[in-house]
C-alpha cells in the first residue's frame, strides 16, 4: 500500500468537525477506496479549548494557519476558515508555495482570487480542489470537470442558496411577510453573520461564477455578475405568481452568448411543473445543459456538516488516488477573459407597479412599454385602499436592457410611486 496521505485542517467549525468525524469513523472505508491511509497530522483554529464534539488529542496544534500550511508533515492543506482574503488566502498561498495540495470550501476566496490561485497551483503541480465550495454535498464540480468534459455547455441554472429558498418557501406556506420570515431564519441560525451575503444573492453568485469558469473556459469574473437579492419580494408577489402558475426562486443563470457571458443571480418566476419549483426549504438544485447530454439535474443538501464535509473528503480521496485535474477543468493560463453582459436572451417578465390612482395612468404605462417595442401578454389591477394602485403586468418575451429602458420611461412620466418590481419568467 502507498504511503499515508497526511492532512492539515485549518478551521474547526461545523465542516471541520464533520471532516474529522468522517476520517475517524470511516477510516477503513477511506483506505479501501483510495489505497492509502488518511491521517490527520495537525489542526488549527482560533480556540484550542473549545469543545467541538471530536477528539483532537492526537493531532498537533497550530494557532497560526500559515504555520500549519508550512508544516513538513502534511501533504494536503484543508482550508475551512472562510473569508475572501486574510488568513484563508495567506495560508492557501503558503501551502501552494510549499508544494502542498489544497482542498477548500471557500467560495468567496475563489470567486475573487481563483484565477491567480489556479495559476500558482498549476505552476507548482499541485491540486487546488473546491467541490465543497459550490452546493454543499452535490458533486457539481466533478460533474462539470469530468463527466461532462466532452460537452459544449449551453446553460447553467440553479437555486444555490438554501437560506433564500427557505425564506421564499416559508413566505408562501405561511402567508407571512418577508421581514417576519427573515427574523425567523436568523433566529434559527440560517443567516450568515452578514445577512446580505445570503439574501443579497452574493453567496449564491460566488458559486455561479465558479461554475461558469469551468463550463465555458473563462476566467472567474465575480464583478461581471449581475446581482439582485430577495429583500423586495412581497407576499403579494408570491400570491400573484401562484395565481399564474409560478413560484418565485432566487435563480442563478449563466449563458455564454456571441457577445459575452451573462451571469445573473436574481429572483425569477419558474413554472409550477418545473423541477426548480418543486424545491422546498434549504435544498439546492443545479441544472446543466450540454449539447450531447441534454439537460441534467443535480439536487441535494447545499450546506450543513455532513454534506459539506462529504464533498471535502471526496476531493481528498481524489488526491490520494493520484488524480490531478486543472483547477477549473483546463489549464488556468488558457482561460479566457470575456465581456460581461446582463443578458441578451429574451424572456417574458413579471412587473409589479404601484401607480398613482389617476385617470390616464395605465395609458401612460402602456405607451412607455409600446414605445420600447414591448407588448403586454396580460395585465391585472389589484384592489387597493390607498392612493397607490397595484398593477401586475406580464410581458411577451423581451430582453432586460429593453425592459429597463421602458421602466425608465415609465418612471419619467411620474406614473409609478416607487421602483417597480421586475422578475424574469424563466423557461426550464
Amino acid at each position: 500500500m502507498a504511503d499515508p496521505i497526511k492532512l492539515g485542517i485549518a478551521g474547526l467549525g461545523t465542516v471541520g468537525a464533520g471532516l474529522i468525524k468522517i476520517v475517524q469513523n470511516n477510516l477503513s472505508i477511506l483506505e479501501a477506496r483510495s489505497g492509502r491511509t488518511i491521517q490527520i497530522s495537525a489542526v488549527s483554529a482560533l480556540s484550542k479549548s473549545k469543545d467541538r464534539g471530536v477528539d483532537l488529542s492526537s493531532y498537533a496544534w497550530e494557532s497560526d494557519p500559515v504555520a500549519l500550511a508550512k508544516r513538513d508533515d502534511i501533504d494536503v492543506f484543508v482550508e475551512l476558515i472562510g473569508g475572501d482574503s486574510g488568513p484563508a488566502k495567506a495560508a492557501t498561498e503558503a501551502a501552494i508555495a510549499g508544494g502542498k495540495h489544497v482542498v477548500t470550501a471557500n467560495k468567496a476566496m475563489l470567486a475573487l482570487h481563483g484565477q491567480e490561485l489556479a495559476v500558482l497551483a498549476e505552476k507548482k503541480g499541485v491540486n487546488l480542489r473546491f467541490e465543497a465550495a459550490v452546493a454543499g454535498g452535490i458533486p457539481v464540480i466533478k460533474t462539470l470537470t469530468e463527466s461532462l468534459a466532452g460537452n459544449n455547455i449551453t446553460r447553467i441554472m440553479g437555486v444555490m442558496n438554501g437560506t433564500c429558498n427557505y425564506i421564499l418557501t416559508r413566505m408562501e406556506n405561511t402567508g407571512l411577510p418577508y421581514q417576519d420570515i427573515f427574523e425567523e431564519a436568523n433566529q434559527l441560525g440560517f443567516l450568515e453573520a452578514d445577512p446580505n451575503l445570503d439574501v443579497g444573492g452574493i453567496d449564491a453568485a460566488h458559486k455561479l461564477v465558479l461554475l461558469s469558469s469551468i463550463a465555458y473556459g473563462t476566467q472567474v469574473d465575480f464583478k461581471g455578475a449581475v446581482l439582485e437579492g430577495i429583500g423586495r419580494i412581497t407576499i403579494e408577489d408570491i400570491h400573484a405568481a401562484a395565481d399564474m402558475g409560478y413560484r418565485i426562486k432566487l435563480l442563478g443563470v449563466s449563458i455564454m452568448t456571441d457577445i459575452g457571458l451573462s451571469q445573473t443571480m436574481r429572483p425569477c418566476l419558474v413554472p409550477n411543473e418545473s423541477p426548480l419549483a418543486q424545491l422546498d426549504g434549504g435544498t439546492n438544485m443545479v441544472i446543466i445543459e450540454g449539447d450531447s447530454v441534454g439537460q441534467i439535474i443535480l439536487r441535494g443538501a447545499g450546506a450543513g456538516e455532513g454534506p459539506t464535509a462529504s464533498a471535502v473528503i471526496g476531493d481528498i480521496m481524489d488526491i490520494a488516488r493520484g488524480i490531478n485535474i486543472p483547477v477549473f477543468g483546463q489549464p488556468a493560463k488558457n482561460l479566457i477573459k470575456v465581456a460581461s453582459i446582463s443578458t441578451s436572451v429574451e424572456n417574458p417578465f413579471y412587473l409589479r407597479l404601484n401607480l398613482r390612482d389617476e385617470a390616464g395612468i395605465l395609458a401612460k404605462v402602456s405607451a412607455a412599454l409600446a414605445g420600447a417595442g414591448i407588448s403586454i401578454d396580460r395585465m391585472r389591477q389589484e384592489g387597493h385602499e390607498t392612493d397607490a394602485a397595484p398593477v401586475i403586468i406580464v410581458t411577451h418575451p423581451t430582453d432586460r436592457e429593453t425592459l429597463n429602458k421602458a421602466i425608465s420611461a415609465i418612471e419619467k412620466t411620474g406614473a409609478a410611486v416607487d421602483t417597480p418590481i421586475v422578475l424574469r419568467i424563466e423557461t426550464v
